[in-house]
């Protein structure tokens, strides 16, 4: 059915399917990245696994049209493990390939690809990586509305000194209730930052989780952040029925946060009757943040939503469409904070790639399933 959610459950593993190679002998990762490894990482993978070979292509496969052409067949024909972003080589041209690590978290791009959904080739998402600066965009974009920041940054562009002496016109954090779409990595950092601050945590999941087993996170954790026990929400809301969602944006939630990966069944996950819910629980109470994908908001049921004062304000990482045309409406929407799809920015973010990547090496040479791994039946 549409328009419930589901969150990434691609943290647990796999189960395995090869048998142990400690060295990972006969091995070949081919790291098809943008940037350069750092010193010393290719001479520690080879003194992990001395069977491994490794090669490095400075390619950027989100600009670029194609895979790099100087890779020659024989180049891929012994390929086993690919770091890469959204472009792949066929079956034909790499047909040793048994994992290909993503670069991203999210995987709607793999979907329709004949290596993902024709054959037992492992593709694992990034997912886990993005948690610390997502979450510092989501808080600071909240933060930034509730003290007012985006009018007192026009004034000090016109040299304007405009003191409010009235305490009322802005809310801080305490008590506050954030309700989180999609308890993964993110929505667990979101959740440990605001549980600092004093707000107060509610969860959503597509899978009911009453257990402490069922609420810990599988996926990969910058170690010592987020939530990795599940203990941070004071209430956990879950299903797949949209009266079930609707139940959840009717808790008074001051601020909504949308985590969800693109799939067939969030796209259009929160449009006009979504958002009349939580006009119903509070007129003008919610804000809005969305990081997942922008066709899970309905944008012109978004945009009539603020212009009315239905919702509080919104900030969006991601729209659609994106990018966003210069004559869209929604530049122009009441109460906006948009920015071009950098909430990810992070210069750790290729040291917590390979962090990922570290991991599902050695879960290869023990043949054990691999982490992040998406699902063909979830599409995740």
């Amino acid at each position: 059915m549409r328009n419930v959610p589901h969150e990434n459950p691609s943290g647990t593993a796999a189960a395995a399917d090869t048998a142990p190679n400690k060295d990972l002998e006969g091995h070949k990762l081919l790291m098809l990245v943008p940037w350069d490894p750092p010193a010393g990482y290719v001479e520690g993978l080879r003194k992990t696994f001395p069977g491994l070979e490794v090669a490095h292509a400075n390619w950027d496969t989100w600009k670029e049209g194609a895979l790099p052409g100087h890779l020659t067949d024989e180049d891929w024909a012994n390929v086993t493990i690919l770091l890469t972003g959204p472009k792949f080589p066929t079956r034909e041209a790499a047909p040793k390939l048994r994992l290909v690590q993503l670069q991203s978290a999210g995987a709607n791009y793999v979907l329709d690809n004949p290596l993902f959904k024709d054959t037992d080739v492992a593709f694992c998402t990034a997912n886990g990586i993005h948690g610390p600066q997502i979450a510092e965009w989501i808080v600071c974009t909240y933060l930034a509305f509730q003290h007012n920041i985006p009018r007192f940054l026009d004034n000090m562009k016109e040299h304007k000194w405009e003191r409010s002496w009235d305490d009322s016109d802005t809310q801080d954090a305490v008590k506050q209730r954030v309700g989180i779409l999609g308890y993964g990595s993110i929505g667990r950092q979101v959740a440990r930052v605001a549980t600092a601050m004093g707000m107060v945590i509610y969860a959503y999941t597509n899978r009911p989780r009453p257990t402490p087993e069922s609420r810990r996170d599988h996926s990969y954790v910058v170690p010592g952040l987020g939530d990795p026990e599940g203990t941070l929400p004071s209430r956990w809301f879950s299903g797949t029925e949209p009266h079930e969602v609707h139940e959840f944006l009717s808790a008074k939630l001051d601020l909504l946060v949308l985590a969800v990966p693109l799939t067939p069944q969030t796209r259009g996950l929160i449009g006009a009757p979504q958002l009349d819910a939580l006009r119903a629980a509070g007129p003008g109470r919610t804000f809005l943040c969305n990081v997942g994908r922008g066709p899970v908001v309905d944008t012109a049921a978004l945009i009539a939503a603020l212009d009315a004062g239905h919702v509080r304000g919104a900030a969006l990482d991601v729209t659609d469409p994106e990018p966003l045309p210069v004559d869209h409406p929604l530049w122009d929407a009441k109460n906006l904070i948009v920015t071009p799809h950098v909430s990810g920015n992070s210069n750790g973010y290729n040291q917590r790639l390979l962090a990922v990547l570290d991991i599902n090496l050695h879960r290869l040479s023990e043949g054990k399933g691999f982490m992040n791994r998406v699902s063909k039946k979830r599409g995740y």
